[in-house]
């Protein structure tokens, strides 16, 4: 089974400048099929991380949405800011 946490903050921890603020947490759903992660960090970051429209969000989603196709999931990923 993929730590689909561990990936995703694998994936964020070069974008942010602060490292110590950015945490990656996987969140119970009603659905089984579906996987739902909150990336949280300082403001700045989570700019930098959704990126100019949306762009670096997109990436990021497109990325572990590959990741999860071997699992037969569907993954939903927030970013929240502290």
């Amino acid at each position: 089974m993929i730590d689909f946490e561990k990936v995703l903050y694998d994936l964020c921890r070069p974008i942010v400048d602060d490292k110590a603020s950015l945490s990656v947490k996987l969140m119970s759903t009603l659905d089984e099929k579906e996987i739902l992660l909150y990336v949280y960090a300082n403001s700045e970051d989570v700019a930098r991380l959704i990126g100019r429209k949306g762009s670096m969000a997109g990436s990021i989603r497109q990325m572990m949405s590959v990741a999860s196709r071997k699992e037969d999931k569907k993954i939903t990923i927030k970013f929240e800011s502290y």
